[in-house]
């Protein structure tokens, strides 16, 4: 299997997608003071970058 620019991208939007949920999960669910909030901003960062890789697949 062959993989490609915008395949890697694809792949790694998925990975970043599941690390940011994991992270706002483990915000949310696992630690009640304030480094949940450190945890989630940080998932929401992992959002942000793959939306950015979202957005550069078919351009690279």
């Amino acid at each position: 299997m062959a993989m490609n620019k915008n395949t890697v991208l694809a792949w790694a939007t998925w990975v970043m997608i599941f690390v940011g949920l994991g992270l706002i999960a483990l915000g949310a669910f696992r630690y009640d003071d304030v480094a949940g909030w450190g945890f989630a901003a940080v998932g929401v960062g992992f959002f942000s970058i793959a939306w950015v890789f979202n957005a550069l697949k078919g351009r690279v």
